[in-house]
């Protein structure tokens, strides 16, 4: 009984093993961080070249696009912390000064190099304020 025993326990290891691997690695080619930009530029050398989400604001008069060609240029940054950003491709019509972005990519050494936007303007969501009323 105690071969039987010891070869389902061998087998149950190797299959254990197999899928952490393939879990791995499956998991680490697709995996991307979440990172604020005053996170980013606080320790850009531990993030330089690997998959992120950045999430801040586009710093007013900051945008600026090539002529003629779908490639923008602009800062984006929260709580006094400012990143450049580099996205060729269509922007969102709420894309902005001041909106707030999620741009999927890769940090680099002259800024983060966007291959994926998504912005959304607060204006938008706060709720509506009326006039005040004193008692």
């Amino acid at each position: 009984m105690s071969h039987k025993a010891a070869k389902i326990g061998a087998t149950t290891l190797v299959l254990a093993t197999v899928f952490g691997v393939l879990l791995y690695t499956t998991l680490g080619e697709s995996m991307q961080y979440y990172k604020y930009v005053d996170e980013v530029v606080g320790s850009q050398q531990e993030w330089t070249g690997k998959k992120l989400q950045v999430h801040g604001y586009v710093v007013p008069g900051s945008i600026g696009r090539k002529r003629d060609r779908l490639e923008y240029q602009f800062e984006i940054q929260r709580n006094g912390k400012t990143l450049k950003a580099y996205y060729s491709g269509v922007v969102p019509d709420t894309f902005k000064d001041e909106s707030e972005v999620v741009l999927t990519g890769q940090l680099a050494d002259h800024g983060f190099v966007a291959t994926d936007m998504t912005a959304k303007c607060p204006s938008k969501y706060e709720e509506a304020k009326g006039p005040s009323v004193t008692p």
